[in-house]
């Protein structure tokens, strides 16, 4: 039996998390032995370390281990990663993220590890950080694909991003697209009208939502300056906002500031995302850097149109004018335009949803673990 060890930064709700978890817990058991190794999540990201135990994964808590820069805990982490290690020998030691792939490779290969994965969920090379910042994190990627066997990416175009940026030789990437458990969202039939009955809203009121973490990257502000636009147009639309992070406090004064506050509701995290999709009209996103969304492929299973800044590999999820619409980031004329479209022709709108519903069989779950499984046996000695 071959031993596997994730390191991912830390298990907060989002892509990652639910990735790193779906593949400890649904790889072949008579092959391969799965330790999970994250760190702490940061205020208002929510946990996904509940999940991680009740399916049995084998789980290791560094708390110094989290996503942002700190010289003794990175330290800490990087002692703790190189004896745990040592310790385990793992055949296989994959990472998630940028902050857990800086760390655990490097502890990998001193450590002396079989082979080494990264899994580029998406990437923090534009958009994150200041320019001189942003071209230190550069240099280490570059470095750091040096000691890498294999660098996964989720989507051609993120593989030509990356290899742009000068990091890795395109012989090491293998393209492997993100694969969620999604049975939940293709019959929502008897969830339609909780959502709406929960917020005090009619059946016929078009609604809005959004479902991603409260971070600058998402650009909830060009979503708000949109919905103020498209209120010109179409009173009585409605629009929800699913997750939470440190920007939430701001955000909400934004709404106030923009006069639509009244015109949005902040729900926090929500477990019962099947329930939200069944009531949405309509799912925007508004991010400007992205690897392969899964509120995109949740939205999609659940037959619902998108529009969705053009960014990363959303692309690649949705046909522009088939699945959804594509917008270039921070433009909310041309969002507000997008979703205009959408809620005006119910019968586009229902033709996008069930373009998107077939689109989502390509990303389940067993289609991801039996991927990796295959990358992973080529990969073993």
């Amino acid at each position: 039996m071959k031993k596997v060890v994730h390191v991912i930064a830390r298990l907060n709700i989002g892509g990652p998390a639910i990735y790193a978890i779906i593949l400890s817990s649904g790889l072949d058991k008579k092959r391969f032995s799965t330790t999970l190794i994250c760190g702490a999540e940061g205020e208002k990201e929510g946990s996904m370390r509940d999940e991680a135990e009740k399916k049995g994964i084998n789980l290791i808590f560094i708390p110094e281990l989290g996503r942002e820069l700190h010289p003794i805990k990175d330290i800490v982490t990087f002692l703790k990663l190189f004896w745990i290690i040592k310790k385990i020998k793992p055949d296989i030691l994959h990472t998630h993220t940028a902050k857990a792939g800086t760390i655990g490779r490097l502890a990998a290969w001193l450590a002396g590890a079989g082979v080494i994965i990264h899994t580029f969920h998406g990437h923090v090379l534009h958009s994150y950080f200041s320019p001189a910042k942003t071209k230190l994190f550069i240099l280490i990627e570059k470095l750091l694909a040096r000691i890498t066997d294999r660098i996964i990416v989720l989507t051609e175009s993120q593989k030509r991003e990356i290899l742009e940026f000068g990091i890795g030789r395109p012989e090491r990437f293998s393209v492997i697209p993100l694969g969620l458990n999604l049975d939940k969202f293709y019959d929502l039939e008897e969830k339609k009208g909780i959502l709406r009955k929960e917020l005090g809203l009619s059946l016929d009121t078009p609604l809005i939502g959004i479902v991603a973490r409260l971070a600058q990257i998402k650009d909830h502000k060009t979503f708000f300056l949109s919905a103020r636009l498209l209120l010109k147009k179409i009173a009585g639309v409605r629009f929800i906002v699913v997750g939470d992070g440190p920007l939430r406090s701001e955000l909400e004064e934004l709404t106030r500031e923009l006069g639509i506050k009244e015109k949005v509701f902040f729900l926090g995290f929500r477990e019962d995302l099947d329930v939200i999709y069944a009531d949405l009209s309509l799912l925007v996103l508004s991010s400007q850097n992205e690897g392969l969304p899964t509120a995109i492929i949740e939205a999609q299973a659940s037959c619902l149109p998108v529009v969705s800044t053009n960014v990363g590999g959303v692309s690649e999820l949705i046909k522009d004018g088939e699945t959804g619409y594509l917008v270039p980031a921070k433009n909310p004329e041309m969002l507000a335009e997008a979703m205009e479209k959408v809620l005006k022709d119910q019968n586009l709108a229902k033709k996008m949803g069930e373009a998107g519903k077939e689109n989502s069989k390509k990303y389940g779950a067993e289609r991801l673990i039996r991927d990796i499984e295959a990358l992973y046996e080529l990969l073993l000695p």
